[in-house]
């Protein structure tokens, strides 16, 4: 458990001290508000309005791409933050841990914690501008979405582990990265409806793991009950596997699994790595 935490505290000190880091990490998300947000929400309101007529009421599309924007940055900053990784590796800090008694669990794990504490911390720092976007979702959602945040994190933060774990440079780390997460993005509902997708995308869809921490998240934050079925349907608010809708119990369940599966993986890799 103390190497858990010495790994933990030493990645939180190190995105503190990186003032660079800590607020260049909010320009990816403001950029997508701006032009999801502000330049496409009049588009997709009158389309609503023009399909659905009365039945989309008062629907704010920037209330429903908001959960997106941030999960969009717990994805990016968890996976990318794998890559201290492979620094540790080149200045030979990773090394000394690995020939140290703490377990390669624990390695993983603090590792995994690290960068989900500090994706958490970001994605809760952009709760800020909810007054400013105009939005209003309930104070006690969004207390409650927070630990599933962290969950998410711990799942995307693995993935970027273990890519870290058998990466050697940083150049391939990004770019191996890069060509994984923008798909996961697009392809997630996070910043528009991915229910009338071609059937060879909408099987990329489903078996993303982004596209089921995005519905939680909006089913969390937003209050889905007060919408007409008609805007759940073409906002792409009732996932289906297999003709059967998926409950936010199995998302939370899936997500769990997939972080559980992300840990076993990078622990072996580790274990390989010393080998």
């Amino acid at each position: 458990m103390e190497g858990i935490l010495a790994i933990w505290q030493r990645d939180l000190t190190k995105f503190f001290r990186d003032k660079a880091r800590l607020f260049g990490s909010f320009t990816m998300p403001i950029l997508f508000l701006l032009i999801f947000g502000g330049g496409m929400s009049g588009t997709m309101e009158s389309m609503m309005s023009a399909g659905l007529g009365e039945e989309a009421g008062d629907f704010n599309y920037v209330e429903f791409v908001f959960p997106g924007i941030v999960a969009m940055t717990l994805l990016m900053t968890s996976v990318f933050s794998a890559l201290s990784i492979i620094e540790d590796k080149d200045f030979g800090y990773m090394k000394e841990i690995l020939v140290s008694p703490i377990s390669r669990v624990s390695i993983a794990v603090g590792k995994m914690a690290g960068a989900a504490t500090v994706a958490t911390i970001q994605g809760v720092i952009l709760f800020l501008l909810i007054p400013l976007l105009g939005l209003s979702y309930d104070f006690t959602a969004l207390l409650q979405v927070i630990p599933f945040m962290f969950l998410f994190a711990c799942a995307l933060s693995g993935l970027g582990l273990l890519f870290a774990s058998v990466i050697r440079s940083t150049q391939g780390f990004q770019m191996t990265v890069q060509i994984l997460v923008m798909p996961m993005i697009f392809l997630s509902g996070a910043l528009f409806p991915v229910n009338n997708m071609p059937a060879w995308m909408d099987v990329i869809v489903k078996v993303n793991p982004v596209t089921y921490g995005v519905d939680v998240m909006k089913k969390i934050m937003i209050d889905v009950d007060t919408l007409s079925p008609a805007v759940v349907e073409a906002m792409g608010l009732n996932i289906t596997v297999f003709g059967r809708q998926v409950t936010i119990l199995e998302e939370i369940l899936f997500i769990l699994g997939f972080a559980a599966v992300l840990v076993l993986l990078a622990t072996i890799s580790f274990r390989r790595a010393n080998a």
